[in-house]
């Protein structure tokens, strides 16, 4: 029977291979479980803690969570961060600010051309109608552009993960026209706040930190010879907007309301009455390649 030292120990997790297996995969696993064993001895974490930690982990993942938990810690926002260095680095620092996407994305939303109502009668909230156009970084309109559209509703929950909601509830997706316009009614979504009672809230409540999110909708905006846009538009006015548990506001993305919009012109949306109206443009960087341009969402794109 062998004896290891903590450092023994470590090489041998760290070392023992029977075939080749996956360089890269290899590669992050050692410097994770390094890290870990490392934090293990700096903290003197004992076996209770260990293994709490260990039922939490089972329980978040059990729970559908964890998209929510790397936002509020942060790690959702660091890839857009490393991102946008790159690009500036590049010299692609232009278009729409990309921003999360969140862990409530769902495929397959009805498809309409150029306009759409995504919320359904009877009216819910303030009418909101958002409209612009989708362009490129040269000011030039991206017709057939995709505009995937996705938010809460009243009670700032969001369909398919709400069993009280129809199939793809507040989820549409519209189809530019030729000079790149997309226009849909809705209502003025609230923020939301994570689960109470569950994993997620667990940790927050540990942390003392709250799990709140100011107002916003979700776009992921797909095209032609076009980099895949991920991005959300804020309420101004929101409590939280500075104060975004997933620390996903960013300037260039706090909408402008126009209230009391009159209604001619916009019968086709069943608009009759006056309405708070958002214009706003999507800009798109030209594609460096094909996989650039894929019209997927994270979880799609990794299980190609």
């Amino acid at each position: 029977m062998a004896e290891f030292t903590q450092e023994q120990l470590l090489e041998l997790v760290n070392t023992s291979q029977v075939a080749a297996g996956n360089p890269r995969v290899r590669q992050v696993a050692q410097r994770v479980v390094s890290d870990l064993f490392r934090a293990i001895d700096d903290l003197d974490v004992s076996p209770d803690e260990f293994w709490a930690g260990v039922n939490w982990l089972a329980r978040l993942g059990a729970s559908g969570q964890m998209g929510l938990i790397t936002a509020g810690l942060g790690f959702d926002r660091l890839l857009d961060i490393r991102e946008d260095e790159a690009d500036a680095k590049a010299g692609r620092a232009a278009g729409t600010p990309r921003a999360i996407e969140g862990p409530l994305y769902i495929a397959g939303a009805p498809l309409s051309e150029r306009e759409v109502r995504v919320d359904e009668a009877p009216q819910r909230g303030e009418v909101l109608v958002m409209e612009g156009r989708v362009l490129d970084t040269d000011g030039r309109p991206v017709a057939g552009a995709l505009v995937d559209v996705w938010h809460a509703n009243e009670k700032g929950r969001y369909s398919h993960f709400d069993p009280d909601q129809k199939d793809f509830a507040l989820r549409r997706k519209i189809r530019t026209g030729a000079d790149g316009s997309y226009r849909f009614r809705s209502f003025v979504p609230p923020g939301y706040a994570i689960p109470p009672n569950s994993p997620t809230s667990e940790l927050f409540s540990a942390l003392g930190r709250h799990g709140n999110r100011p107002a916003h909708i979700h776009f992921l905006v797909a095209a032609e010879g076009q980099r895949t846009l991920t991005t959300q538009v804020n309420i101004p006015g929101d409590t939280f907007l500075d104060d975004d548990f997933a620390f996903a506001t960013r300037d260039g993305l706090v909408v402008t309301l126009e209230p009391n919009t009159a209604p001619a012109g916009y019968e086709s949306l069943d608009v009759r009455e006056p309405f708070t109206r958002v214009r706003f443009d999507f800009v798109m960087q030209k594609a460096s390649s094909d996989d650039e341009a894929r019209p997927a969402a994270r979880m799609e794109r990794v299980a190609a």
